[in-house]
């Protein structure tokens, strides 16, 4: 590591605060695999794997709790918990939360049908009189948020959705596009449900810390240390872990930053 890069890491670190340096952080997150999951008990998953480790390097011990995504937000808000995993930048969350000014990855929200039920979806418009799969508190966009040509019909967990869509209970469901990918092949069902082409919203997912004195200068040595740790085959290593071909997610995470203001 430069020794300028180390220097500057060193005095983030010392303007942390006294919780950060001598406690851990409360962490919380949704079940969002691949991202950051649980399974039998243990966490798991690119972002969670890779958060682990910018923590361990930055000497910062972490506590994950799984919870719904609308608890997450409110544990944040509440000053209740330390910070999220993989939330969006959204302007009505600033008063209360820090970003890190790098990317954990990003997400393609697209569309899921059963194969035996099948749609012509090539833009929203045409999901004129359909109901669509969705999850509590997530963002898709202002244009599908706010759509009235189609019904939205929020489900427990995106396990559920997907056995809605099986149920014919929903005519379409909506997530992201690996973990669309990774709960078909979970849940065995990659021969009944196929994925539409059709790129609804495509996001930057961040790790976002409650506003509280040092955050500021915590959410930096983080992002310091993340776009070092990028540099190195361990942070490939572990996206292939998950999704087999790095180059996916490593070239979604650098056109994102290429394209989002520092």
């Amino acid at each position: 590591m430069p020794a300028l890069s180390r220097l500057l890491c060193i005095l983030l670190l010392a303007c942390l605060s006294p919780m950060a340096l001598g406690e851990r952080l409360r962490l919380v997150s949704d079940d969002w695999a691949p991202y950051i999951y649980q399974e039998a008990g243990q966490a798991k998953g690119i972002d969670y794997e890779i958060t682990s480790e910018v923590f361990r390097r930055l000497g910062i011990e972490v506590q994950w709790q799984f919870m719904p995504w609308r608890r997450c937000l409110a544990m944040v808000e509440q000053g209740q918990a330390d910070g999220v995993m993989d939330v969006f930048q959204v302007e009505a969350r600033q008063a209360w939360m820090i970003y890190t000014a790098e990317p954990m990855s990003e997400v393609e929200f697209v569309l899921y049908q059963a194969r035996d039920r099948r749609h012509a979806v090539n833009q929203l418009q045409d999901l004129a009189g359909l109901t669509v799969g969705t999850s509590p508190g997530y963002d898709y966009g202002a244009e599908f948020n706010e759509s009235d040509a189609f019904r939205r019909e929020a489900a427990p967990s995106h396990e559920a959705n997907f056995g809605k869509l099986m149920r014919k209970r929903i005519d379409l469901l909506i997530t992201d596009r690996r973990v669309g990918r990774y709960l078909r092949r979970h849940l065995g069902v990659e021969q009944q449900v196929e994925e539409l082409p059709l790129v609804i919203n495509r996001r930057a997912q961040y790790l976002g810390l409650a506003r509280k004195p040092g955050r500021e200068a915590l959410a930096q040595a983080f992002t310091e240390e993340l776009r070092r740790f990028r540099q190195e085959p361990a942070y490939l290593a572990i996206i292939e872990r998950y999704i087999g071909d790095a180059s996916d997610l490593a070239d979604a995470v650098e056109q994102q930053e290429s394209s989002t203001p520092r």
